[in-house]
């Protein structure tokens, strides 16, 4: 099981890093992103702790853990600036917080997020054929998510991005320890999101190559 969209106390997570990945390896994960909500107050901090975390994985047993960010809330001018600041810093990937129906998001985030290079747009909400199409050509990954909320519009994502050519993505978007999900739990929510078993095997190898980019981009 890989996730690359989840979160720990270092913004609104109930866990600290080392208990939010102890719990995920239980769950059967092999590959954990902690992608923290972040702006500009507090982005060098969050990269920060999570790469002490990152420098100390010869002690994670059995688990490989991600260092990313996730840029959330903040006005559509800035999401380049700060997708380009957050890789500076060290986070292995980028996540933007989409325009999902549960949240009052700014309209025009999902296409700044695409435009900046973001990997993977969070949640989306109701994406439009354009945006989804721009996805697709710039290798953003579109989230279908487990979370409650963000989870109303995985259908309709999937119906476009499968209509548009846009590469998905299946994460949890966790918060707390019951979010995480098992990969036989994760099947369901994306079959239940009108795709296949087949579609959730090519959205987790989505995520490795997104690692394995990441991974390299480092060395």
């Amino acid at each position: 099981m890989i996730d690359l969209h989840t979160h720990s106390i270092l913004s609104d997570g109930e866990l600290i890093p080392s208990e939010l990945v102890r719990r995920a390896q239980v769950k059967g994960y092999r590959i954990i992103g902690i992608s923290d909500h972040a702006d500009p107050s507090n982005l060098a901090s969050i990269i920060g702790s999570l790469l002490k975390v990152r420098d100390k994985m010869e002690y994670y047993r059995n688990i490989t853990v991600i260092p990313g960010v996730e840029i959330t809330h903040v006005p559509k001018s800035l999401i380049a600036e700060l997708t380009r600041e957050a890789r500076r810093l060290g986070a292995m990937y980028v996540v933007v917080h989409g325009e999902t129906l549960a949240e009052p998001v700014e309209e025009g985030t999902n296409h700044e997020a695409i435009l900046a290079g973001a990997d993977i747009l969070a949640h989306p909400g109701l994406i439009s054929e354009d945006d989804a199409r721009l996805a697709g050509e710039r290798n953003v990954l579109l989230e279908i998510s487990s979370r409650r909320g963000h989870c109303l519009t995985n259908g309709y994502v999937a119906g476009i991005a499968r209509k548009c050519g846009a590469p998905l993505i299946y994460n949890t978007d966790s918060h707390g320890p019951s979010d995480l999900t098992s990969e036989e739990e994760a099947r369901k929510i994306v079959t239940g999101a009108g795709l296949t078993v087949d579609d959730f095997a090519l959205m987790q190898q989505h995520a490795v190559d997104l690692v394995k980019r990441a991974v390299e981009a480092r060395r």
